[in-house]
């Protein structure tokens, strides 16, 4: 009997050690998710690609953990390795990305405006979705000179201020509602560029004509 009752508590300690060490090993996994997602976040940046030294510097990670994690992310496509042996974000993103693009309607009316304020005001123009405290940039048509504020489709940003616009060194942005013509959502038609070259009372004029446009032709998203 107390042979059977040893066995019992050494099956119930083994049980205990093995929920901890499963505890243990799902912990490790969400910081291994949590240091990958890290490594992406580098990538939202101007910097077209990265050396290891980059984005230890970036991510405060030891080279080695950096080359165990982008290992994965390349064999799943997330980061793609160059001869250089600097890194580029990979495809996996984009094609993910394709997959919740703004709707083809919204993409039809929006886009010709965009691509008119460019060729008018020779800045960035695009267009911004407000959900609760982000922002993030849905459409963009980028002017097609050296200085230039380079915004991406996806990129996100906290609002600060109560408002939507973006600030970063030596630029501006400039929005203007949509509310007026459009309850879809809380969207924005924004203008940015570098500070001197993009001037806020013409911007805000331009917007203003843009959409006075967008509101002869209303459309939903």
């Amino acid at each position: 009997m107390r042979d059977l009752q040893l066995k019992l508590n050494s099956s119930a300690l083994g049980s205990q050690l093995n929920l901890r060490n499963d505890d243990d090993m799902a912990q490790d996994r969400v910081e291994a998710v949590e240091r990958a997602l890290t490594i992406l976040e580098a990538f939202d940046s101007p910097q077209e690609s990265f050396s290891l030294n980059d984005l230890a510097g970036a991510t405060g990670y030891y080279k080695s953990t950096l080359l165990r994690l982008l290992g994965s992310l390349e064999r799943f496509g997330y980061v793609q390795r160059g001869r250089d042996g600097h890194y580029r974000i990979g495809h996996a993103p984009m094609r993910l990305s394709r997959r919740h693009s703004p709707s083809r309607r919204l993409e039809a009316w929006i886009r010709p405006l965009l691509d008119r304020l460019v060729t008018d005001s020779g800045e960035t123009a695009s267009l911004i979705e407000v959900n609760g405290d982000m922002a993030e940039c849905l459409l963009v048509a980028i002017p097609d000179v050296a200085l230039r504020h380079e915004l991406r489709p996806g990129q996100c940003w906290a609002i600060e201020h109560a408002s939507p616009m973006l600030t970063f060194d030596g630029g501006i942005m400039v929005g203007k509602t949509l509310r007026q013509i459009t309850d879809e959502a809380d969207w924005w038609l924004a203008l940015s560029g570098p500070k001197g070259r993009l001037v806020p009372d013409q911007a805000a004029r331009q917007l203003d004509d843009a959409i006075i446009e967008l509101g002869r032709h209303p459309t939903g998203a």
